[in-house]
């Protein structure tokens, strides 16, 4: 019996020093490293991984990363000083739930080299607009009324997407761009290419023929095989059956008006920019007082 039992309470107390267990000697579990990006700071991997992400994320996020029909911006500050590459490769492979972020199934060596190639879009950043976030909190609400068509924070109308935390996914130069000429599209972003992929892009704007002649227009809601829903310019919401209609029109255009500097100055458009850099979502957006940015400065990103 002792030959037995010398032996087994030799394996445990070995099993327990390995494993800083009550038999061991204090010892603390070994810890897996975690991984490191082999690529990171190489300029010839972020080339493959720019490649590798105008494949495959430049739909969403934008051909530079600068934001796209549906994903955010990753030229961000937040993004490149505050996670982890580790992290970027998380979510990359993982994905986010219940967001539009689906999990990559890029083997890990490509995953790496998209993650270089964001590191790189920090030279890319896109500068901080100059203006003022209140006097363009004035002219979003009341100088341009952007808030009839869009809501910040649960104030506004619902025919455009909701800007609450707009600062968060899109770039003041994208922003720029769709201020000034909402119906150019950039490259490798065309509405078409989107609906040729069965993806029905939120907020386009829709003809609808009926079989009475009638046409309406709006902003499309929702649209599947046999349906479809729309808002139109008096917040109206309109359901047809497709058997119903004549045509089904995704047109390329907007309905979102184009503010030229005659009716958006330079001036204004700087602290509009500012105002829509600082939305952030309700829990992170400040309210917006003079006191406020006395204390924090203009338009922190």
């Amino acid at each position: 019996m002792k030959s037995i039992r010398w032996p087994f309470i030799l394996l445990m107390a070995t099993w327990g020093f390995f494993k800083g267990g009550p038999l061991g000697f204090g010892c603390a579990p070994l810890q897996e490293k975690e991984p490191q990006n082999p690529f990171a700071g190489q300029s010839v991997a972020a080339n493959e991984g720019q490649a590798i992400f105008r494949s495959q994320c430049a739909m969403c996020h934008g051909p530079e990363g600068q934001g796209g029909l549906r994903g955010p911006s990753l030229t961000s500050a937040r993004l490149t000083q505050g996670i982890s590459d580790v992290s970027l490769f998380r979510v990359i492979t993982r994905g986010i739930p219940g967001t539009p972020m689906p999990a990559s199934d890029l083997e890990p060596e490509r995953t790496w080299k998209v993650i270089t190639y964001l590191r790189s879009l920090t030279g890319h950043l896109t500068t901080v607009p100059l203006g003022s976030p209140l006097t363009g909190k004035e002219v979003f609400f009341q100088k341009i009324q952007c808030s009839q068509c869009h809501m910040v924070n649960g104030r506004g109308g619902r025919l455009g997407p909701d800007l609450s935390r707009i600062g968060s996914a899109r770039s003041p130069s994208y922003l720029e761009r769709k201020i000034r000429e909402p119906n150019k599209l950039g490259k490798d972003m065309t509405v078409g290419l989107w609906w040729e992929l069965g993806q029905p892009l939120l907020y386009q704007t829709v003809t609808l023929l009926t079989r009475e002649g009638r046409y309406v227009t709006g902003s499309l809601r929702n649209e599947d095989t046999f349906s479809i829903q729309l808002m139109d310019s008096k917040e109206e919401l309109h359901f047809f059956l497709k058997k119903d209609l004549q045509k089904v029109i995704h047109e390329s255009k907007s309905l979102m008006p184009g503010y030229d500097e005659q009716i958006l100055s330079e001036r204004d458009l700087q602290d509009l920019l500012a105002y829509l850099s600082s939305l952030r979502g309700p829990n992170q957006t400040q309210e917006l007082t003079p006191q406020h940015y006395e204390k924090t400065g203009i338009n922190p990103l």
